[in-house]
């Protein structure tokens, strides 16, 4: 049960009955009086409060009160919540009262009504146990009653309480003569201290303030702050009335006019559609900013007349605002054992891919707000990456939209055009972010490095915002005119070649390289992915037709020859028509596809490997050369012929492979004597170099090697080995230089049937990304000098018995980025 509480309404709403003072001599107050605890109101002398009591102390001293007919003191606590307060939780002026009535409500609950008599100060307790006992000092108001002062006062007071009055509508009319009747000054001062509503605090310090004068200047006080309160909140109460009632009378007669359309069959659809267009609006869940500029375009295009070209814009516009994903996301599944297998059944080998998309999964799991990466996969045509992106959307459980981004060159099909423009629409992204009805979806962003650029803009600085994490969240689209969150999206690029893409462009981008396949990979992804994919598609299944291990490998041997395997599912495509013309013309048994099956399918063989027969004559060598289509052999021609001395080049080169056949030439005509060649070799003789496939530029200082093999055996007559290929940048004093694209480089000796490579001894790291197969297949020669290399790729040394050879040494300039 509750402690001493005020009963009935509350103090603001009714006022508290007030008997007149002077009830009791200062004489007639015992020295020692119980005191009853109060809480959550003070108790003024002439006041008549009714209280419900529960506390077993309070009880006590009830009982022996109305048992001796004795007053009690009645003293507010500092706080509530205190179930026994002692004396520091009391406060030290109180009242003292008499109990007029008592009622027994229950077994330990009583409801008393007590009247106010004078105001006392507790000087010290001097009973704890049963009940509390104090020692009081009687007080009594120290200014007379007769004063002028306080008679204005009285006057004030009076007006200000009859203006509060008027203000709160809760209050009965007998309030106002209730306080005319009041002619005591201090009777009136504790009268309007008692119902006005204020803090406990300000109660007390009125109820403590004995000089009657600054009692009635601190009720005033009280009483003027809550009339200007008042009048605040009843003009606010105005206003929002009044803002309710004109939307209650738009909506009514909107809805009149509806009515009466109706009736008169003209409802046209422009309503319906408007009605319609609200509601969906509505669904959409938009953001508040977003939520106000589609209210205010839908209010405008309610005036507009239908027949009106800016009608369709509007409408248009809101059309696209309800059909966007603001706030629709997809659960993700971040199953990472799932998300594994996923990636394994749909694609052969890529580990580094499958390993970010993993660790992405897995972070996610760990951190529910994590932004979405933004993946750029650089590889040669072929090796599937963008036929990765579906797969990272289905290990994910995420919807999968592609943007091909080749040829684009105007920057309004990234951000949109604005809706001034006749037929403007959205850019590219608000389209698929449209498409894929998630805010969260997997974004393939196809060919990345075929955009360009014109007098219309620049599209890849437009997408810098886009593919930026710090500002993507607040994209701004020119159509729409509104930021769209679109760091959730998991984006994922594509790029054959990472030069064509803009520095800050690439800054932006996380850059995964995939290169190309070895011979055994591409068998495995023929036999697990190809063959029943061609199958499928030429309507043939295993009872029609069986590809053995065999037939495969001599696709990919001599049938194709590239980093991916595009040109592979071609032939097997052939296969696979060939055996359909046979199984559609009647020939149902089982057809077995083995080597010999498909050369009578496919004819003679493309590819073989011709480097045995290039290389049958001395000078010529075989280099290794990066390409965007993965790497390539390189065959270097050098020959002789009467002349003045001259060197002539051919086959479309660049400025630093002619610098570099030029170093070649210097180094041997340095070391013609250990070689064992006329040192006036140059007097009579010209020397061409040639470089087949002439229609392909060729650069770069990764041939300086093969060049210079190339001359030495043209001018020693010692063969160069046709099991042989190399790379590395060579010096003018003869050092070997590393390189990049040795991966690549490697893949395509491999490819081609090349048992040895010769590489620069600084590039013996990079082989940790080349593939276990192409490791175990070849054997690897590390070169620091260039006598090393000339040792190792001609049939014989050219070097004369006796000769003296250059130490060894690794000095030189840092390695190059790329060859």
């Amino acid at each position: 049960m509750s402690d001493e509480k005020k009963k009935g309404t509350a103090a603001s709403a009714m006022p508290t009955a007030m008997a007149p003072p002077g009830l009791i001599n200062k004489e007639d107050i015992p020295q020692v009086l119980p005191i009853l605890p109060l809480r959550n109101s003070v108790f003024f002398p002439g006041g008549v409060l009714p209280l419900a009591v529960g506390r077993q102390k309070t009880i006590a001293l009830i009982k022996d009160a109305v048992r001796d007919d004795q007053v009690i003191g009645v003293v507010t606590q500092r706080r509530a919540e205190e179930e026994d307060p002692g004396a520091s939780d009391l406060y030290t002026m109180g009242t003292v009262a008499r109990i007029v009535k008592l009622l027994k409500m229950g077994e330990d609950n009583y409801s008393l009504v007590v009247q106010g008599l004078a105001r006392f100060r507790v000087m010290e307790l001097v009973q704890e146990a049963p009940y509390l006992k104090a020692r009081v000092d009687a007080v009594e108001d120290k200014t007379s009653s007769e004063n002028v002062e306080v008679e204005a006062l009285g006057i004030n007071l009076k007006k200000l309480a009859r203006e509060v009055i008027e203000l709160m509508p809760e209050l009965p009319a007998a309030a106002t003569e209730l306080v005319e009747s009041i002619t005591h000054p201090g009777h009136l001062a504790d009268l309007i201290a008692a119902n006005v509503d204020v803090p406990i605090e300000e109660k007390q310090a009125v109820l403590e303030t004995v000089d009657l004068k600054a009692r009635m200047k601190l009720v005033l006080e009280l009483l003027n702050r809550k009339r200007e309160i008042l009048k605040l909140s009843n003009k606010i109460d105005s206003a929002v009335k009044g803002e309710m009632s004109k939307t209650q009378r738009e909506y009514y007669l909107r809805q009149q006019l509806k009515a009466i359309k109706e009736e008169l069959g003209e409802m046209g659809e422009e309503e319906e559609e408007l009605d319609e267009l609200q509601e969906r609006l509505k669904k959409a869940a938009l953001p508040p900013e977003v939520e106000k500029v589609a209210q205010k375009e839908l209010n405008r295009l309610k005036t507009i007349p239908a027949a009106s070209s800016e009608y369709t814009v509007a409408r248009t516009y809101l059309d696209w605002i309800a059909d966007l994903p603001w706030s629709k996301i997809s659960e993700d599944n971040l199953d990472i054992e799932n998300a594994r297998q996923q990636l394994d059944k749909d694609h052969f080998g890529i580990k580094k891919v499958k390993k970010r998309i993993l660790e992405y999964l897995a972070v996610r799991k760990l951190k529910n707000d994590m932004r979405g990466p933004i993946l750029c996969l650089v590889g040669p045509p072929g090796v599937g990456k963008t036929s990765l992106g579906q797969s990272v959307a289905k290990a994910t459980g995420r919807k999968f939209v592609r943007l091909s981004l080749g040829g684009v060159r105007d920057e309004a099909e990234i951000r949109g055009h604005r809706r001034t423009y006749v037929g403007a629409l959205p850019g590219r992204f608000i389209q698929s972010m449209k498409k894929a009805g998630t805010k969260n979806p997997v974004m393939m962003l196809d060919e990345i490095d075929k955009l360009g650029a014109d007098f219309r803009g620049d599209p890849s600085a437009a997408l810098l915002e886009v593919l930026d994490p710090e500002q993507n969240s607040t994209f701004s689209d020119h159509y729409l005119d509104v930021a769209f969150d679109l760091s959730k999206v998991m984006f994922v690029a594509t790029a054959n070649q990472l030069d064509p893409i803009p520095g800050p462009l690439r800054d932006r981008m996380e850059i995964i390289e995939l290169t190309g396949y070895t011979f055994e990979e591409k068998q495995a992804i023929a036999r697990i992915h190809l063959v029943p994919k061609q199958l499928k598609e030429h309507g043939l299944n295993g009872d029609h037709i069986e590809v053995q291990d065999e037939a495969l490998l001599i696709l990919t041997t001599s049938y194709t020859r590239e980093a991916g395997v595009r040109n592979l599912e071609r032939r097997i495509a052939d296969i696979c028509r060939a055996v359909a013309v046979e199984v559609a013309g009647g020939k149902l048994e089982k057809q077995v596809i083995g080597a010999e099956r498909v050369k009578e399918i496919l004819g003679p063989e493309t590819f073989y490997s011709e480097v045995a027969e290039r290389t049958e004559v001395p000078g010529v060598a075989t280099g290794l050369a990066w390409t965007a289509a993965g790497g390539d052999l390189l065959f270097i021609e050098a020959t002789k012929m009467a002349g003045k001395g001259g060197m002539t080049l051919t086959g479309q080169l660049g400025d630093v492979m002619k610098e570099s056949a030029t170093a070649a030439l210097s180094y041997l005509r340095s070391k013609a004597e250990s070689l064992g060649i006329n040192p006036n070799f140059l007097e009579k003789t010209d020397i061409h170099l040639h470089f087949p496939a002439g229609s392909i530029p060729k650069d770069g200082p990764s041939a300086g090697v093969t060049i210079l093999t190339a001359l030495t055996s043209l001018l020693t007559g010692i063969r160069v080995r046709h099991d042989t290929a190399m790379t590395g940048e060579a010096t003018l004093r003869g050092l070997v230089l590393p390189v990049g694209g040795i991966k690549e480089k490697v893949l395509a000796a491999h490819r081609a049937g090349i048992k040895r490579v010769i590489l620069p001894e600084r590039c013996r790291k990079d082989l940790i990304d080349v593939p276990d197969q192409a490791k175990n297949e070849l054997e690897f020669i590390f070169a620091t000098h260039m006598d090393d290399v000339l040792k190792a790729a001609l049939e014989t040394s050219p070097f004369k018995e006796g000769a003296a050879i250059p130490a060894t040494t690794t000095d030189g300039p840092p390695a190059e980025v790329r060859a």
